[in-house]
């Protein structure tokens, strides 16, 4: 199912009658406290998540050394200067802009070499030159990016180096409300996560047919790619299988079934169901329709949702066996008359 921001809905449960106030504190102290809306919950997880090792370094981040066999550099904080290098005790001067902090804890490790036997080094970005922009989800190269100067959405893909191959066709960006509404028709706005967020058709985006949807990005921007939305196909009457939304909405009961190879010879579609995933839960609702009435225009197809199942039942077995022709095999006839004649 493609994910959607929404408002967290935390159930208070107050005590009839008058409490004293000691009483009245132990029941706040018992209560839960409200949780934080799904977006807010994506924001503050970006903001206590260390940054990945495929961060490029830039001039005026700020980086966090630990070497515990250097007291020199050990649990100390060094910023790259302007020009890209960074001046550390015993090494002395590194190039670091332009590498990852996975490539410059290399870099680091075997300068130290000639100083430590063996060192083990680790680094961790503790502030950022410029500000950054998160990507989530699926995308090749998913992680932190610096964002220097103004850049639109669909360079920022381009960095990212693209999707992956199971990623849905529409990616959802989520901007803090601080930066401003995202100045999209479709955006909605979440007062309480202080964000606002919007779905985007990659479709669109790439044929410059929406040029509004190349956005340009703002400090801390979160771009998720969800990986690709399904339909389903079940039951005897239909072959199953798994079939892409792509970049629509939703598929009808028609498509699905072309796209299915149609019906089998022996089915009984005016019994079909829909089963659709109920929110949060494992559970599946049932819809009863009646795809026969559909197909042959006495009713109006239906949309099918992501996650849906549609399920076509097989005809009967009893329906089977009478429109098969019976055999009959050598003694079976002395022992059906005999069963008649009883």
């Amino acid at each position: 199912m493609r994910v959607a921001i929404r408002s967290a809905i935390v159930a208070t449960v107050v005590s009839l009658g008058i409490c004293s106030a000691q009483e009245q504190q132990q029941q706040q102290q018992q209560q839960p406290p409200a949780q934080p809306s799904a977006a807010q919950q994506v924001l503050n997880a970006l903001s206590s998540q260390p940054v990945r090792p495929n961060y490029i370094l830039n001039p005026n981040d700020q980086i966090l050394i630990r070497v515990p066999e250097a007291e020199e550099l050990n649990d100390k904080p060094f910023r790259i200067d302007t020009d890209g290098s960074i001046t550390l005790p015993l090494v002395g001067k590194l190039t670091a802009a332009g590498q990852s902090l996975e490539q410059f804890e290399a870099t680091l490790t075997k300068a130290l070499q000639v100083y430590v036997r063996n060192p083990q080094v680790s680094l961790s970005l503790v502030q950022f030159r410029s500000d950054p922009i998160f990507l989530m989800g699926a995308f090749q190269k998913p992680g932190v990016y610096s964002l220097q100067g103004q850049h639109t959405l669909v360079e920022m893909l381009i960095a990212s180096a693209g999707l992956q191959p199971n990623a849905s066709r529409r990616i959802r960006v989520t901007r803090r409300l601080e930066h401003g509404h995202v100045p999209l028709p479709n955006a909605v706005d979440d007062p309480e996560a202080k964000t606002s967020s919007v779905e985007i058709s990659l479709n669109r985006l790439m044929e410059t047919t929406s040029p509004a949807e190349n956005l340009v990005l703002e400090p801390y921007d979160v771009i998720h790619a969800f990986t690709q939305e399904m339909v389903y196909t079940q039951g005897e009457g239909l072959k199953a299988g798994a079939y892409p939304l792509s970049d629509r909405d939703s598929l009808s009961v028609i498509q699905l079934i072309s796209l299915a190879g149609g019906l089998v010879p022996k089915s009984s579609p005016e019994k079909s169901k829909i089963l659709r995933p109920i929110l949060d839960t494992a559970k599946r609702a049932e819809i009863p329709i009646n795809v026969k009435d559909i197909m042959s225009g006495r009713a109006n197809d239906y949309p099918l949702m992501p996650g849906d199942v549609l399920y076509v039942p097989g005809g009967s077995v009893l329906k089977s066996a009478l429109t098969k022709p019976l055999v009959i095999l050598p003694g079976m006839a002395s022992a059906l008359v005999w069963i008649l004649v009883r």
